[in-house]
């Protein structure tokens, strides 16, 4: 596997070591934990949605947060005493806890989830405020100099 030396990039631009961060985290997938399997889709030009499989969670057992552009999906199992009494001959469907994350881009709100035949979707939206929306500049007539 390659790896990328940023350090130049530290020395010419500034302000970009959070963006420095964000691909050195990238680039480490082999931590990225496989638990459980998701999608993300855009639903439209400014809409996502994210929908993971969480077969054999209840929505008390599950916990979502969004802080510094950071969400957060954990799953963490009731103990059940009858665990011990239960004798499975396979057991493929996973009932052990977790915890993923994902890093949201600058405006991305969490619109809400949603639990449904052992999917999670959680719905993001992009809202940019108004100051930073391109704007139009009309174009005068040159008198901008006659006017001091």
């Amino acid at each position: 596997m390659r790896t990328v030396d940023l350090s130049p990039l530290y020395r010419s631009f500034i302000g970009f070591d959070h963006l420095a961060s964000l691909m050195d985290a990238a680039a480490r997938t082999d931590k990225q934990p496989s638990f459980p399997p998701y999608n993300i889709e855009a639903l439209d030009k400014d809409k996502y949605r994210i929908t993971m499989a969480v077969a054999g969670f209840s929505d008390n057992e599950l916990t979502i947060e969004s802080e510094n552009n950071t969400l957060k999906v954990a799953g963490i199992k009731a103990d059940k005493d009858d665990s011990a009494e239960r004798k499975f001959i396979h057991q493929g469907i996973a009932e052990r806890n977790f915890e993923r994350k994902f890093q949201l881009g600058d405006h991305v709100k969490v619109l809400g989830a949603d639990l449904a035949n052992g999917l999670l979707s959680i719905d993001l939206q992009r809202e940019i405020p108004e100051a930073l929306k391109p704007r139009k500049i009309e174009i005068g007539s040159g008198n901008l100099l006659e006017g001091k």
